[in-house]
């Protein structure tokens, strides 16, 4: 995401026609495959990788779109940054999966008997979770999306800052500490409790962060990745239902009350997922000691 507005438009990059087309027939597929079940083996074979295509589809649509309206983007001119994200999504998607092996709030279907493929196709899809909500938050932001959006400027205190670290630590044991059969209700704190344990030390450590945005009256970041979140929870669940291989959901909240498969209570959570995400994110850029700046427009872009 990007401090500032796109001050200049390009071309349209090849690669959003090539995502847009493989997103529309992955789609399509799927849809065939969804309503006429062993009709056709190839569409049954895409089904069963549609969320990691439509994923990669996407991404390379959206990042287009990105490159269109500011003259570059993470795949144009930021691809270092890329490479960093696609494993670090890899990895962070991997830590709540770890959760989920004791919190149980949902569970795969349809997955592959063969270990290469099954583990290629999640890794395929795991990838995507990081890059695919950041640029969706960076193409919000470029598009104008709460840009006026201010706050009155809050200056964390170091005891405000140390509480939320504490908390997040709350939030990301307590639930581990549970039996089964009180743990499944207490995801919400795990999709919290890396903002509350990372963001205040991004902060502190001068990486991009929430807590620093509220320190200069900035609002429209977090908008973007809640709206970013939301965008993306939204395809993630239409996609899924409409896969051969999909996740289940097993969370007991609002269990008759969903959008597509995700109770609805749920389905909120997206939001602060984003900003999880994003705190993550460059929580681990400041441990491996990569510099920030990936977001300002490259020489390319100048």
């Amino acid at each position: 995401m990007t401090p500032n507005p796109p001050t200049r438009q390009g071309r349209f990059p090849l690669h959003g026609i090539v995502g847009l087309c493989l997103l529309i027939g992955t789609l399509a597929c799927s849809i065939y495959d969804h309503y006429n079940p062993g009709a056709s083996s190839i569409a049954h074979r895409v089904s069963n990788v549609t969320t990691a295509l439509c994923w990669w589809g996407y991404l390379l649509f959206v990042d287009a779109w990105i490159a269109r309206l500011k003259g570059g983007s993470l795949l144009t001119t930021r691809r270092s940054e890329f490479w960093v994200q696609v494993p670090l999504s890899i990895i962070v998607w991997i830590v709540f999966e770890i959760y989920n092996f004791h919190m149980r709030n949902w569970h795969y279907e349809g997955i592959s008997v063969h270990r290469a493929a099954r583990m290629f196709g999640a890794m395929a899809a795991f990838a995507t979770v990081l890059p695919g909500v950041l640029s969706t938050a960076e193409w919000l932001e470029a598009v104008g999306f709460c840009r006026r959006l201010r706050a009155p400027v809050i200056q964390a205190s170091s005891k405000a800052a140390y509480t939320c670290v504490f908390l997040g630590i709350f939030c990301l044991t307590f639930p581990l500490m549970m039996p089964r059969e009180i743990a499944k209700y207490l995801f919400a704190l795990v999709w919290m409790g890396f903002v509350f344990l990372l963001d205040p030390l991004n902060h502190a450590s001068g990486a991009p962060s929430l807590f620093g945005d509220l320190a200069k009256g900035q609002l429209q970041r977090s908008a973007c990745l809640f709206a970013a979140g939301m965008l993306c929870g939204f395809w993630w669940e239409s996609w899924n239902y409409l896969a051969a291989t999909k996740w289940v959901y097993d969370a007991p909240f609002t269990p008759g009350i969903s959008i597509f498969e995700m109770p609805l209570a749920g389905f909120i959570g997206f939001g602060p997922f984003a900003w999880e995400l994003f705190a993550m994110y460059h929580f681990a850029r400041v441990v491996l000691g990569i510099e920030e700046g990936g977001d300002e427009p490259s020489a390319g872009e100048a």
